[in-house]
């Protein structure tokens, strides 16, 4: 624990968080899926497409096996990254299946398409989008939302969204990104962590113009009860194999920053998203071998002892009070890495949004004026961004 202070900032203020988050209960938080009477009407007599992972739950049921059970016509799903069943590998590229169950035909939107085409529509007459996003502008499934609501407007396909919180919807950090760095990593000029739910975003890529040719989706939402910005929503289910904790969840937008780097995030091991490590780091207290498992068929370093530091032992409740992504951290770790010219590798940009946040840390900038330079563009957007609230905002 002692080298865990010396690189994260915010540990002096455990006990606080400790103390504040406990006092606070929550109010029970019911997701659009699960307030079925708001959209179970508006699917009868229709043939529907789903966009749905293992996250789409209503209660304890698939949100497929709900519909089915009302008689609802599921002619289709369509999934994002990490498939159906939300265990494929990261980048892994899935093919069209068949729901086991059931035989629908499932289209995958992430192979060497991203955006359902007018084949993978045919019959569909309205779509329903239920996945649960985690408030990082490179979390993919936001993505597929951009995708699937352009195709939709496309074909006159009207879409359904049932919102989920957003586990990260307390705070707003990161830099714009920089329309030059856009990809399936990001393709909106929004912070890295952009304090929206689904709802919220939809509405915004709609209503800013950000779809193909300006097009605009017949969008509905689903809002969820009970949730507001100040809300800390735990995550029923995993949202992808290797975000297997709440831990893990508030590290993301720091640790997912690593992806782009030469250092190992734990992918492998028990505790992705939860250490920071390589073959050639210079501190050898703590150590980590990388092996196959779920989510990591073929893991950075597989078999080889990797050095560096486990962010395991740190709470909760301290995590969910930094609302902020670690640059500081960033910076040491690249500084204990001897400043190596190969730290940083090509997808880094992608996953910041910009060009100049891998330039600012290899200039020696401090993480105060790193955050200095998101400042201006950040009042600009959060402006924007009260437009599309569809809860109460965070304090």
């Amino acid at each position: 624990m002692r080298k865990f202070i010396l690189f994260f900032s915010f540990i002096s203020i455990l006990i606080l968080a400790n103390c504040r988050d406990k006092s606070i209960k929550e109010a029970a938080i019911q997701p659009g899926a699960e307030r079925i009477n708001e959209y179970l009407q508006l699917l009868d007599g229709k043939r529907v497409g789903l966009v749905v992972n293992q996250s789409s739950l209503v209660g304890t049921s698939h949100l497929l096996d709900t519909l089915l059970r009302h008689g609802v016509d599921v002619c289709a799903i369509y999934t994002p990254e990490h498939g159906y069943s939300g265990i494929a590998d990261p980048g892994e590229l899935i093919g069209d299946e068949k729901e086991r169950n059931s035989g629908i035909r499932i289209v995958s939107l992430y192979s060497s398409k991203k955006k359902p085409s007018v084949q993978d529509l045919a019959g569909i007459e309205i779509m329903i989008f239920d996945i649960q996003d985690v408030g990082v502008r490179f979390y993919t499934y936001i993505s597929t939302l951009h995708y699937v609501l352009e195709a939709c407007a496309e074909n006159n396909i009207p879409l359904i969204l049932l919102d989920r919180p957003n586990p990260l919807g307390f705070y707003i950090d990161g830099p714009i990104l920089d329309r030059n760095y856009s990809s399936f990593l990001g393709l909106h000029p929004i912070p890295l962590v952009h304090g929206l739910t689904t709802g919220e975003l939809a509405a915004m890529i709609n209503g800013e113009g950000w779809l193909k040719d300006k097009a605009r989706c017949n969008l509905k939402i689903i809002t969820c009860a009970g949730y507001t910005h100040n809300s800390f929503y735990e995550l029923p289910v995993n949202p992808s194999p290797n975000l297997r904790n709440m831990k893990a969840v508030y590290l993301y937008p720091t640790i997912g920053l690593f992806i782009g780097t030469k250092m190992s995030i734990g992918h492998g091991t028990d505790i992705p998203y939860l250490v920071v490590g390589h073959p050639g780091f210079p501190d050898k207290t703590y150590s980590f071998v990388p092996q196959p498992n779920l989510g990591a068929k073929d893991p950075k370093f597989k078999g080889k002892t990797c050095y560096g530091i486990s962010l395991a032992e740190v709470s909760v409740d301290s995590l969910k009070a930094v609302r902020k992504i670690e640059v500081g951290f960033v910076i040491k770790i690249y500084e204990k890495m001897k400043k190596s010219s190969d730290f940083f590798n090509s997808s880094f940009n992608y996953h910041a949004g910009n060009g100049e946040l891998m330039k600012q840390i290899e200039s020696g900038m401090t993480e105060e004026e790193i955050r200095a330079t998101w400042q201006k563009e950040n009042e600009k957007y959060k402006k924007i961004r009260k437009r599309y609230l569809l809860y109460p905002d965070f304090e």
